[in-house]
């Protein structure tokens, strides 16, 4: 781990400018993967159009900074505020339905979110989008904004720790293994399942932030179904029930599809068969592999002990 975050923060100094974007693409999608994991794998809940969180907090940062005199740093503020709020809006209106048909109506309003986006030429630029979105200053070369990722990913990764770490994360984790249990206790299921989509909503606004920060452009793709399908993937590759699993889902997809692209255009079809091989050989996702593994050669250890014990006492 010490060596990782030494690799890290060394990169931009090292590396070419490439592998400086790829790897700060890398943190934008891996903070939007461990948002939809908050809902996901510690809630339960089948949100299969997390993206259009992620599009709403881009594209309002994006009509903040080129249509309003509102200062920058105000306007980092209010796009993941106004992703919460959408959050909030869409949530209130599915958490009434449930596993499937939930993510099915997320998808319908989400995708009504982006026929407005694409359509809307006065205001959003419609198919066009958004192009040369100013930046502060300090946001000018490509070290600066990868730093600024990496420090922002930071900070988020330590709030959600703490998020699913608090006696909240722990309600909605058993809400996410028995919710009948838990109303029959007392605990508002519907309550706690919406503050995580608000939660959730707030740090994919955040990673959209980011991305605009990156990119200085955003296009109505960032709200279409299809990426947040990618994004669902990065989860279940990772390890929807580990908390760095999605992170790890993440810089394997991005990796691959900026390396793979390269020789195919055929990307969509090579995660289709990352997906399919997901569901028979790896289930767990990969880092939920790792920690099995390593759990098992621990209690193998622990038990080679307890027999040691126990032999040296006979």
């Amino acid at each position: 781990m010490a060596l990782f975050i030494v690799v890290v923060l060394l990169l931009p100094i090292f590396a070419p400018s490439f592998y400086t974007y790829v790897f700060a693409l890398v943190m934008v999608n891996g903070l939007l993967a461990m948002s939809l994991n908050l809902v996901l794998g510690y809630g339960g809940l089948y949100q299969f159009h997390h993206g259009v969180f992620y599009g709403i907090g881009a594209y309002a940062i994006a009509l903040i900074l080129t249509k309003s005199p509102v200062p920058w740093w105000l306007a980092f503020i209010a796009a993941p505020i106004i992703a919460a709020l959408f959050g909030l809006v869409i949530g209130w209106i599915c958490i009434r339905s449930t596993q499937l048909y939930f993510g099915m109506l997320q998808i319908s309003l989400g995708s009504l979110v982006w026929i407005i986006t694409s359509r809307w030429y006065d205001f959003t630029g419609g198919d066009n989008g958004i192009n040369n979105i100013p930046m502060p200053s300090f946001l000018t070369s490509g070290k600066e904004i990868y730093y600024f990722i990496l420090a922002v990913l930071a900070i988020s990764i330590a709030v959600m720790y703490r998020v699913v770490k608090s006696p909240f994360g722990a309600t909605l984790q058993a809400i996410r293994d028995n919710p009948q249990r838990c109303e029959a206790i007392g605990v508002n299921v519907r309550h706690h399942q919406l503050i995580a989509i608000v939660i959730a909503s707030f740090f994919a606004g955040v990673a959209g932030v980011l991305y605009v920060g990156l990119e200085r452009s955003v296009f109505p793709d960032m709200l279409f179904w299809v990426l947040s399908l990618e994004v669902f993937v990065m989860c279940l590759l990772g390890g929807w029930f580990t908390f760095a699993g999605p992170l790890v889902g993440a810089g394997i997809i991005v990796i691959l599809r900026t390396f793979v692209s390269i020789y195919t255009e055929y990307w969509t079809m090579i995660e289709g068969i990352i997906l399919i091989l997901l569901i028979f050989f790896l289930p767990q996702g990969v880092v939920g592999f790792a920690l099995g593994r390593v759990g098992r050669k621990a209690q193998a250890a622990e038990e080679t002990v307890q027999v040691s014990e126990r032999g040296a006492k006979v």
